[in-house]
């Protein structure tokens, strides 16, 4: 009987273990969705107003239209970017929180502070946003004309000319940095904490030099209130096509950029990073959002997955030496 009894159950018990394997891998397929008809947030770890920013929201609004759905910029200024960074990590990895990761946070800030998470291991990356050089102006009282004069000029009184940034461990900070080890010369850095007095101080003759964005110097460069004498990335930018690259002038291989990558909590599902790559790197591709990026000085960049790992591991590994190699501290 015992055995008719538990024979005339299995039936039973096959359809409840059948049922609940179903039910896990429906949740299962459910937790690798794409977060449809949800609000969508990404992060920027700077204030309004800025490059950051102003990319970010370009991007956002494109991507609101395609997808049917709100996504919105949320600003989470603090320590450079680390803060956002770190809050993105710690993020619910369902695709529905994503960060616009820079330069500073992701591969500089990790070898000059201690921070709760390693960017690289805990930052799924998506897809490059944008990328741009920084631009070498100088004032016309400094009397150098090309980057070999300045190089001339550092040597003949080491410690004496000085050069601007906007902070410790940004674009700018590793470009000039960069540029001294190449150099065999010793520059003062002059941190700021934002472009604009830079600029002022620039142009009131303050300081000697500056890693500037093309679009906040292109202006003081036509109205010959600033000389450019080299930009920092591999190529020409298009804002200032007459002004070489710090590889054309001697330093092969020099590249010291400003860029913009979209990542996610490192846990989401990769069909998720997937598609958000589909759907960030259509934006990118977009004339329009393209001429509204360029208007800005901006250039997309969009990559896959993999190409901007492979790029942010090897910024790391360039900044790591640069920052041993030259001390670099936080001040």
């Amino acid at each position: 009987m015992k055995i008719s009894r538990l024979g005339s159950a299995l039936p039973a018990l096959c359809s409840l273990t059948l049922a609940l394997g179903v039910l896990g891998a429906s949740a299962s397929v459910s937790a690798q969705e794409f977060p449809k008809g949800q609000t969508i947030t990404i992060v920027v770890g700077f204030v309004p107003g800025g490059g950051t920013d102003t990319a970010t929201r370009i991007v956002a609004k494109a991507l609101s239209a395609n997808l049917g759905q709100p996504v919105v910029v949320e600003n989470r200024a603090g320590a450079g970017g680390v803060i956002a960074t770190q809050a993105v990590a710690n993020a619910k990895p369902d695709g529905t929180t994503l960060l616009l990761g820079t330069i500073g946070p992701m591969t500089v800030s990790p070898h000059l502070m201690k921070m709760t998470i390693d960017p690289l291991k805990d930052l799924a990356p998506i897809t490059m946003g944008v990328n741009f050089p920084n631009v070498l102006v100088v004032p016309p009282e400094l009397k150098v004309n090309s980057l070999a004069e300045l190089i001339a000029a550092a040597k003949k009184e080491p410690g004496k000319l000085t050069y601007a940034s906007t902070g410790v461990g940004s674009a700018a900070h590793l470009a000039g940095e960069l540029f001294a080890q190449r150099a065999g010369v010793e520059m003062i850095h002059v941190p700021y904490k934002g472009g604009s007095a830079a600029m002022l101080d620039l142009l009131s003759g303050r300081i000697d030099a500056y890693y500037s964005t093309p679009t906040t110097s292109i202006q003081h460069v036509q109205a010959n209130k600033l000389k450019a004498l080299a930009t920092t990335g591999l190529k020409r930018t298009d804002l200032m096509p007459d002004v070489p690259t710090m590889a054309e002038s001697g330093f092969p291989g020099f590249n010291a950029t400003n860029w913009y990558a979209f990542v996610a909590p490192g846990k989401t599902p990769a069909p998720i990073l997937d598609r958000w790559n589909t759907e960030i790197v259509k934006v990118l591709n977009d004339p329009e959002v393209r001429a509204q990026l360029n208007k800005h000085g901006l250039t997309p960049d969009p990559t896959t997955r993999q190409e901007l790992a492979d790029f942010m591991a090897k910024e790391s590994a360039t900044w790591k030496k640069v920052v041993t190699e030259r001390n670099i501290k936080l001040e």
